[in-house]
């Protein structure tokens, strides 16, 4: 499993950066599906089909404003479509895309959004595919802010996650978030919390707007001046879901808190210099992480990167292909 990066691409940043910004985002073709949620509110599914009645389903994960249309699910979708298994790309609430204009997000009908510690969806969703398909396995691959949902689901579950899930693999997960969102107050990190807020922020004012009780407890204000994760989330995310503030969200999502109680196997992708999470927060996953769990940490990769590859037009994605083949010797 060892990763060398592209001698093009050295670097935290062009690791993270370049693949977002260069791979094409329609890769894999989808059927879309509503799945309407116990609360009243839909999710968005998009589905990749197989004819082989026996092959495992994987369910992706995206990351912080993704969706089923992130490079990094078209290249899962890729490398999965390719042994001819069926796949489930959930989109977080407020987080589905238009397929005919993937730049417009599409709104949801309850007053809330999403965050990294949510888990209720999920465990519809898998309970749900299960129940359709009782006979076919079920594998899982979360990415950065799915990864942290999709583990801490896992913890939560323990011994009955086996029933639903075969296997799991993460990748670049921000196991402590208090620690990532203070790694990433400063000036290159601000680089990125900004080009999330651009999106998170409207977000958060629009349920605001639209829902009186969503706008008795978002900070409007503060989600405006809002310039770190942290300042958002105290404003929106805690109060909005039912947190007491930034520091208890963080603290009760993290993923590292139930690092120890993972039965179903579990392999962890993350790089030592992601720019999303210090690293000694990997040593300390580690020294917590259960059997089952299998952390691999390349020295390089990024945020979700991991691109090697001789020329630009020759990339390859490590991670995407690692997840894959390694569920793929599972059986």
């Amino acid at each position: 499993m060892d990763f060398r990066a592209a001698w093009w691409l050295p670097g935290a940043h062009p690791q993270t950066l370049w693949g977002r910004l260069a791979r094409p985002r329609r890769l894999a073709p989808l059927h879309r599906e509503l799945l309407e949620t116990p609360d009243g509110d839909e999710l968005v599914l998009d589905h990749l089909d197989s004819a082989q009645a026996d092959a495992p389903r994987v369910v992706l994960l995206h990351g912080l404003e993704g969706s089923s249309y992130s490079v990094y699910v078209q290249g899962l979708l890729t490398h999965i479509r390719r042994r001819g298994w069926p796949a489930t790309a959930i989109n977080f609430r407020s987080c589905a895309r238009d397929p005919l204009n993937p730049s417009v997000m599409l709104p949801n009908r309850r007053p809330r959004l999403y965050h990294s510690g949510d888990t209720a969806d999920l465990d519809f969703l898998l309970r749900t595919l299960a129940g359709r398909e009782p006979s076919r396995r079920l594998f899982a691959i979360g990415v950065s802010l799915g990864g942290n949902a999709l583990f801490k689901w896992l913890g939560e579950n323990g011994e009955s996650a086996r029933q639903l899930l075969t296997a799991a693999v993460t990748i670049s997960v921000p196991y402590d978030l208090g620690a990532g969102s203070r790694h990433l107050e400063t000036a290159l990190g601000r680089f990125y919390v900004g080009w999330f807020l651009k999106t998170l922020r409207p977000k958060a004012i629009a349920v605001a707007r639209r829902f009186p009780e969503a706008a008795a407890r978002v900070d409007v204000h503060g989600v405006v001046r809002s310039r770190t994760f942290r300042e958002f989330d105290e404003a929106s995310t805690a109060p909005l879901h039912g947190f007491r503030d930034a520091d208890d969200y963080y603290d009760r999502c993290s993923s590292i808190r139930f690092a120890g109680r993972i039965t179903v196997p579990t392999l962890c992708l993350s790089a030592r210099d992601d720019p999303f999470l210090p690293c000694e927060v990997l040593d300390r996953f580690r020294a917590a992480a259960a059997p089952r769990v299998e952390l691999v940490v390349a020295r390089h990769g990024g945020h979700a990167g991991f691109v090697s590859g001789g020329l630009p037009w020759r990339a390859r994605f490590w991670a995407e292909e690692t997840a894959v083949s390694w569920l793929e010797q599972l059986g």
